[in-house]
């Protein structure tokens, strides 16, 4: 195994557990005053691709700077279930008596009969298909990520091909107790350390830098970054790093960035929150340095196609409200989150009202129904508010928290803007404000519509939006308003790459020496950790290799002369 050279002018090597905050894992820092920084290769973001990139390229020789803006590493990477579509005939298939190739990978995920698969570039496909199963071998060989038996065939798998890792083992890497996705973040950041990956942590990306924006001179060069604090906020103070091979993004996509996400959605306005956003911010600051140097954006489709990972119903009570996080107040990540939130076991147990104080559609149907999100994000009459729907309510009294069990004090709510009571409806309505609730919501629509629903429970029917037989009336103060909106997920749509992780340029031929992965590269539509992976396996390789055959040809066509 190759060991990285020392970079030009390095950065001290980060260790895992040093911290100046009291359960929070902090990262020494490079001086801000060095401006002679020079690596091979940059990686921007610690998520999962990032980190692979990092590791294989550095595995290859080498020097390796990956720039990271929280404090930690792991992207929403670690945050996550720890799964990965990851076949193509793996050790792991083949142990599990599991027959599988890379053309029956690619036959699966590009199935037209489903949008998942109608609306994937199958070049970024094929290669997917024919290095999924080499980078689980690097994952497991070189990364040392210990798996679970594999997961059942889901989504557009016809095979048993999704591998899941094991929960990382030490607490205090886990951020989210419960989510495996620590067993694939940590060992690959482990192993990235050992074998001499530098880090620079609460540092964002601000530019790109490039020799020329003209083909085929135009090789990216380096990168400006921002310090940021806690919160991500810059504190003013940049630097500059040298990119001699290359630069490989991993930024995560766009879900945070309003106006970026409104391009395919022009419903997703403001009020709308992101898995993570608290942990790992999806501004699209990978796709927006490269659009400014060329790039350009595909699989546009991909992000409206209404059949995933998407949006989500969400928690209730808490701003970051994905229903797959339940954060724990053990989390070293909590101080940003201040509320745990709270979910239904039963949606019999509340009502969901827009801004207006209306119901909208059926409580009780499944965290990814589109037609639901549709009517949450429909106009809801305010000529000053075209577009979005407004926040989504929930309302309950005091015998549905009894009936969930549910702990309505802090820090299991949010009372900063997301979590309110009353003892009456009326008084319940006129106290719920907060920045995105940009109107006062009537009191009397509320009461009316609350009158209503206790109504259709008295003759076991919803005439106004099908509710399977209305159960509880909400009738016993005190009475609750919990924040739940829909929460954005996943972005399929990106910078445009080929099968090499290439950045191509709106010309439609390569950015010499940028590459992507993860949800900052579009054209394929899969949920999870594996196109991240895979791709992040791969631009390590190309980041690498691309320059070195290009330095030989080079010296080759020079002795021919």
């Amino acid at each position: 195994m190759a060991q990285c050279r020392p970079p030009a002018a390095s950065l001290p090597l980060l260790q895992p557990h040093q911290s100046r905050c009291p359960r929070r894992r902090q990262g020494v820092t490079s001086s801000i005053d060095d401006t002679d920084l020079a690596y091979d290769v940059i990686v921007v973001g610690g998520g999962p691709g990032g980190l692979i990139a990092a590791l294989t390229a550095c595995h290859l020789g080498s020097s390796v700077l990956l720039i990271e803006q929280n404090y930690d590493l792991g992207g929403r990477g670690v945050i996550s279930g720890g799964g990965a579509y990851l076949g193509g005939g793996t050790s792991m298939q083949h142990a599990e008596g599991v027959e599988d190739s890379p053309e029956k990978v690619f036959q699966d995920w590009i199935q037209a009969e489903t949008p998942l698969g109608r609306y994937s570039d199958r070049e970024i496909v094929w290669a997917y298909a024919n290095n999924a199963a080499a980078t689980f071998e690097f994952m497991t060989e070189v990364g040392n990520v210990k798996w679970r038996p594999l997961g059942q065939p889901d989504r557009l798998d016809t095979i048993k091909r999704r591998a899941f890792s094991y929960e990382w083992p030490d607490p205090a890497g886990q951020v989210v107790p419960g989510q495996c996705g620590s067993g694939i973040t940590r060992p690959l950041e482990q192993a990235a350390r050992e074998l001499g990956v530098h880090f620079l942590l609460k540092h964002r990306m601000t530019a790109i830098q490039r020799n020329s924006n003209v083909h085929p001179t135009g090789r990216v060069s380096g990168l400006t970054a921002a310090e940021v604090d806690d919160y991500f906020v810059p504190t003013g103070r940049e630097l500059s790093v040298a990119a001699r091979q290359g630069i490989v993004l991993a930024t995560g996509g766009h879900s945070g960035d309003v106006n970026f996400r409104r391009m395919f959605d022009p419903r997703l306005t403001e009020e709308y929150q992101y898995t993570g956003q608290n942990w790992a911010p999806k501004t699209a600051d990978g796709e927006y340095a490269a659009m400014a140097i060329g790039a350009s954006i595909w699989g546009l489709a991909g992000q409206t196609n209404e059949s995933d990972g998407q949006l989500s119903k969400g928690l209730m009570a808490t701003r970051s409200n994905y229903h797959g996080l339940l954060w724990s107040t053990n989390s070293p990540h909590f101080f940003r989150e201040r509320a745990t939130g709270l979910k239904p076991s039963d949606y019999q147990n509340l009502i969901l009202v827009r801004e207006n104080g209306v119901r909208f559609y059926d409580e009780t149907v499944g965290v990814r129904d589109y037609d639901y999100f549709a009517a949450a994000m429909s106009w809801s009459g305010d000529p000053d508010k075209l577009n979005g729907g407004g926040p989504i309510w929930a309302i309950f009294d005091t015998d549905a928290v009894e009936r969930e069990g549910w702990n309505v004090t802090p820090p299991y709510v949010d009372p900063d803007g997301y979590f309110f009571s009353a003892d009456t409806i009326e008084e319940l309505a006129r106290r719920i404000r907060m920045d995105y609730q940009w109107r006062q919501m009537p009191p009397e629509a509320l009461r009316s519509t609350v009158e209503r629903y206790n109504r259709s429970v008295d003759e076991g029917i919803d005439t106004d939006h099908n509710r399977p037989t209305p159960r509880f009336k909400i009738q016993r103060p005190p009475f609750y308003a919990a924040w739940h909106t829909p929460v954005v997920h996943d972005s399929y749509a990106g910078l445009r790459i080929n099968g090499a992780a290439q950045v191509i340029a709106t010309d439609e031929r390569p950015i010499p020496g940028l590459y992507a992965t993860g949800d900052c590269a579009g054209g394929f539509t899969q949920h999870g950790l594996g196109r991240a992976l895979t791709f992040g396996h791969v631009s390590g390789r190309y980041v690498v290799s691309i320059p070195r055959l290009t330095a030989r040809n080079s010296t080759t066509a020079k002795e021919g002369e």
